[in-house]
C-alpha cells in the first residue's frame, strides 16, 4: 500500500483564496473510495499507488476545469511493499510509541 501526500496549487486565480479550488480537489478524493486525510498544507491518501496516482491526475486537472490558468502539484509517495499494514495511522503509531 501506498501512502502519498500530494499539495495542489492553483495559480492565475481571480483572487488569494484558494479553498474553493481545493474543496474541487476533495471532492474527487471522496469520489474515488480512498482514504485520505486533509491537513493544512495538502492531502495524505492511502491505498494502491494506481488508485492513489489516478485520483492524484484528476485533482491536477480539476483547478484547470474552475478556470486556473495555471496548477503546481508536489507529490510526496511513500509505498511500502514489505508491511501489510503500511497506512497513515501505522506510521504515526510507529513513531508515538517511540516518544
Amino acid at each position: 500500500m501506498a501512502v502519498v501526500e500530494v499539495s495542489i496549487t492553483p495559480l492565475g486565480t481571480a483572487t488569494p483564496g484558494v479553498s474553493a479550488f481545493i474543496a474541487g480537489c476533495l471532492r474527487l478524493v471522496k469520489a474515488s473510495g480512498l482514504h485520505y486525510q486533509l491537513n493544512s498544507m495538502g492531502t495524505v491518501i492511502e491505498g494502491d499507488l494506481d488508485s492513489v496516482l489516478r485520483v492524484i491526475r484528476q485533482m491536477h486537472e480539476a483547478p484547470f476545469k474552475a478556470g486556473a490558468l495555471r496548477v503546481s502539484t508536489l507529490i510526496k509517495i511513500d509505498d511500502r511493499r514489505d508491511h501489510p499494514e503500511h497506512t497513515m495511522a501505522e506510521k504515526i503509531r510507529a513513531v508515538e510509541e517511540k516518544l
